[in-house]
């Protein structure tokens, strides 16, 4: 019963962050291909908040928090280095390298 609530919470946040990235492009704040970079890191702001959530209890054949919080840093990472390549793809491979160090810390965290 609570995977189907955290199911409508992410469905819903996805279209929050959907109509957040459309009214920036409305807005003139980003040009039209910066929205699908803008999505994918938002969406994976909301993915790290969706691993807080699920740390505190999971379930049996459930994805655990660490999954869900190294995917949330992926998409960022993703969705971040995509929007900063516009500008110098220097920046795109600094944040590509600082996600997965930062992926590397807590993977060295979690196995004391």
């Amino acid at each position: 019963m609570a995977e189907a609530k955290r199911q409508l919470l992410t469905v819903g946040a996805f279209l929050i962050v959907l109509v957040v990235a459309i009214v920036l492009y409305a807005a003139g704040v980003i040009e039209w291909t910066l929205i699908f970079p803008l999505v994918l890191a938002f969406f994976g702001v909301w993915l790290l908040a969706l691993a807080a959530m699920r740390s505190g209890s999971t379930q049996k054949y459930e994805r655990g928090a660490f999954s869900t919080l190294s995917m949330g840093l992926l998409f960022i990472a993703v969705g971040g280095s995509w929007y900063l390549f516009s500008f110098n793809w220097l920046y795109s491979v600094a944040v590509i390298l600082i996600a997965l160090a930062a992926l590397a810390i807590v993977a060295a965290f979690r196995h004391k």
